[in-house]
């Protein structure tokens, strides 16, 4: 290691911070010679409708939450990178001269974007990338480009910001997972490479589904579907508030029959589910398999649901973990990581950021 790159100075990390329907999600990741390390995480539970359908409508409560998350955490990083919905953000591969330089290339962009994007250009946030030549023409590149509405990055952005952080990024969930995926790569038989794999989310109240063929991803759908539903019929079927049929959900003590009358049928709603949307992509592509399924999101902790799905669905299944091959920080508890990692995805995908 030369004297400058000795003194040269680190890159400020860069926080992963993933905004759900129920909690916010803290990440910091390091880089080192032998893999990542996990410095700082937290998760922060939000007051009920604080967020609808992955948009915020209450900031405040949100920003609350952050600081809270920040704070627990113990992390120093300043910055943060946050994720909107992919149902939130219009995508679009368009074809431009090869010639361009990175200027003329935003110039033109914004010159044509109106005619893709079905908003007026002063409500939308805009961003593009080069993916490289078009097999059509070697005179010209697919250009990747990315809409979504002022007010789904802002209400982000301004969230961010009353937690005592300055977004850095602004990145769309199916991105992040794909930046995320090869974390996995050590759970899929045959790993990664040449394979099509399912992931599949399971929230609070929105179950997405990304399929990755090669490691890219080439179908996402969301779907209104998840824990929510558990939690409410715990809820209603024993005399509980909502927060306390959240609690007794994570922490057990519920009567016997529990798991038979309750968490067995939801078990059943969601390998249906997963089947389901299965069938949509299926019927939309030439796929007619999946070689592997991931589940990720809160409800696929539940002991048994990755057994119940292999066989409704006849692939293999695995609930994800992208920290396996990880270290970890003093102050980071591992069981509460360990617990939480698969609805991590998101969070670890946008921390990965870090290091572009």
């Amino acid at each position: 290691m030369g004297i400058a790159q000795l003194f040269a100075p680190r890159k400020p990390s860069i926080i992963g911070l993933d905004v759900s329907s129920t909690a916010v999600k803290l990440l910091e990741l390091s880089q080192h010679s032998d893999g990542y390390k996990v410095e700082a995480y937290a998760a922060e539970p939000l007051p009920p409708n604080s967020v609808v359908e992955k948009n915020i409508t209450d900031v405040e409560a949100v920003g609350e939450a952050i600081r809270r998350a920040v704070k627990r955490s113990g992390s120093r990083s300043k910055f943060a990178a946050v994720a909107v919905a992919g149902s939130s953000v219009i995508t679009k591969v368009i074809t431009m001269p090869s010639n361009l330089s990175e200027d003329e290339l935003e110039s033109q962009i914004q010159l044509e974007a109106d005619q893709y994007i079905p908003y007026a250009l002063d409500e939308v946030n805009l961003d593009f990338e080069v993916l490289g030549p078009s097999e059509s023409n070697p005179d010209t590149c697919d250009v990747l480009l990315a809409a979504s509405r002022s007010e789904n990055v802002d209400s982000r952005v301004a969230a961010v910001e009353l937690g005592g952080l300055t977004t850095k990024i602004v990145d769309i969930e199916a991105y992040t997972l794909e930046n995320a995926f090869p974390l996995l790569a050590s759970q899929i038989p045959g790993g990664i490479h040449d394979n099509t794999v399912a992931i599949v989310d399971i929230g609070a109240t929105m179950t997405t589904l990304s399929v990755l063929h090669d490691g890219r991803i080439i179908y996402t759908r969301d779907q209104v579907f998840g824990g929510k539903q558990l939690t409410e019929e715990i809820q209603r079927r024993y005399g509980l508030s909502y927060e306390e049929a959240g609690m007794a959900k994570r922490q057990g003590g519920l009567p016997d029959n529990y798991i038979p009358e309750v968490l067995e049928p939801f078990k059943d709603a969601m390998a249906q589910q997963v089947s389901r949307s299965l069938q949509f992509f299926f019927s939309s592509s030439h796929h007619n398999a999946v070689n592997h399924i991931i589940l990720a999101g809160g409800s696929c902790s539940i002991p048994g649901v990755d057994e119940l799905i292999e066989e409704r669905v006849g692939s293999t299944a695995s609930v994800a973990n992208p920290f396996t091959n990880m270290a970890l920080a003093s102050r980071v508890k591992a069981q509460a990581l360990s617990n939480d990692a698969p609805a991590l995805m998101i969070a670890c995908g946008l921390a990965l950021r870090s290091f572009d």
